[in-house]
């Protein structure tokens, strides 16, 4: 098997991992009968974003290198916001005591 299509494999995986997200956020929401994101759907883009990142990066393709870094960038910071906001919702440390 050659380098390249290895790296077919590879940019075809990122793609089917970034589109496998609007599948789950399809799917959460038709459940919920409300448009909903789940966490999943961050992590996927993520995942799939620096998958297709490292693909474009062996392509030396500009267009596509500027894309997924911008987005991934914006993936993490949802990422911190969601763990922000469950950190502040589920403080750790010992439960209070109630008199």
């Amino acid at each position: 098997m050659s380098l390249e299509i290895i790296w077919l494999g590879i940019g075809f995986f990122g793609q089917a991992l970034f589109f496998g997200r609007w599948v789950i956020q399809w799917i959460v929401s038709e459940k919920k009968a409300e448009s909903q994101v789940p966490v999943s759907f961050w992590y996927m883009s993520l995942i799939g974003g620096l998958i297709t990142l490292a693909y474009s990066i062996y392509r030396q393709d500009p267009v596509f290198i500027a894309g997924q870094s911008v987005g991934s960038v914006i993936y993490i910071r949802n990422l911190m916001l969601i763990h922000r906001a469950t950190q502040a919702k589920n403080p750790a440390g010992p439960p209070a005591q109630q008199s």
